[in-house]
């Protein structure tokens, strides 16, 4: 017998605890080794990112939500946290509450998302943002060496056209490089100018989704984060950082095989993207036709 219309699908306890211990254990593939290494005062320069530029800790992350419209078999650990309830023998999460506190936030991605995904991918930026942050600079972002030295990495530099179009990356520009990118983007230019073939643009789909946290399903935020993991690795690989004592090999972008090689990985990135800001679409569209717009909060 089907549960009334109203009533969300509800997990028993034996499928709410099996979904939780897969997250954990995908989770700590990433969480573990970036504890342990804080533990020994130890630093990453491609890993880090992940747990430092994005606000999310590994603990929360760890956290497995089944998202809005899906109730779980009570007793169960959420119940004592923030936007949840209890509904007889069940425990969901209230989207009312959380819209009223998160509105603004699900409205601003639900804009965001659409706009991004609206526009066609450009993949032919080569990852020159990160050339770009070290361009005519005395230092470097990462305790690693310069792979073609100070002198290469500029005369790469000079020798490309700058086409990044995110304002996250650019606001990182060195005073010198910023005025060599075609275009200037503010952050009131996001809504404007966000493209789907943007490497930052994909890793960000895991804030998004984190942001959205805990009307998100667990799984989704991890699919978002293993994305933003193979991204950022790429992202470093086609840096000017050497980083083969990491073990990352270089995807040389000064060079026609390197910028081929580069240019396929964006577009198979692209198309994972797609389905992911799908996703969330899904989530906020869900979550915003729960509650009349006059009730849901504007600005984020």
């Amino acid at each position: 017998m089907q549960p009334p219309i109203d009533q969300p699908p509800v997990l028993t306890a034996d499928e709410w605890q099996a979904r939780t211990a897969a997250h954990e254990e995908r989770v700590d593939r990433w969480a573990a080794p970036h504890r342990e290494r804080r533990l020994r005062g130890e630093t990453h320069p491609v890993l880090d990112f992940l747990f430092t530029y994005y606000s999310e800790t590994p603990g929360r992350l760890r956290r497995w939500h089944p998202g809005a419209g899906v109730a779980l078999a009570a007793p169960a650990p959420h119940e004592g946290r923030r936007w949840y309830v209890r509904d007889g023998a069940a425990v969901r999460l209230d989207t009312r509450a959380f819209l009223a506190d998160r509105g603004g936030t699900v409205r601003f991605v639900h804009r965001l998302l659409e706009a991004t995904a609206s526009r066609p991918a450009f993949t032919g930026c080569f990852g020159l943002h990160e050339w770009a942050m070290v361009y005519r600079d005395t230092g470097t972002r990462h305790p690693v060496p310069l792979r073609l030295g100070r002198a290469g990495t500029d005369a790469v530099v000079e020798a490309h056209p700058v086409r990044c179009s995110h304002y996250d990356a650019f606001r990182f520009f060195t005073p010198a490089a910023a005025p060599r990118n075609r275009l200037q983007p503010t952050r009131e230019d996001q809504l404007r100018l966000e493209q789907p073939g943007c490497l930052h643009a994909g890793m960000d789909l895991y804030k998004w989704a984190y942001k959205l946290s805990p009307a998100t399903p667990g799984e989704l935020v991890a699919d978002c984060f293993e994305l933003a993991v193979e991204i950022r690795e790429l992202d470093m690989r086609a840096s000017p950082y050497d980083l083969r004592d990491h073990g990352y090999e270089p995807v040389a972008v000064e060079t026609p095989e390197g910028k081929a090689a580069y240019a396929a990985a964006q577009r198979g990135f692209t198309a994972r993207g797609a389905e992911l800001r799908r996703r969330l679409i899904a989530v906020c569209s869900a979550l915003l036709a729960d509650v009349p717009g006059d009730a849901v909060p504007s600005q984020p």
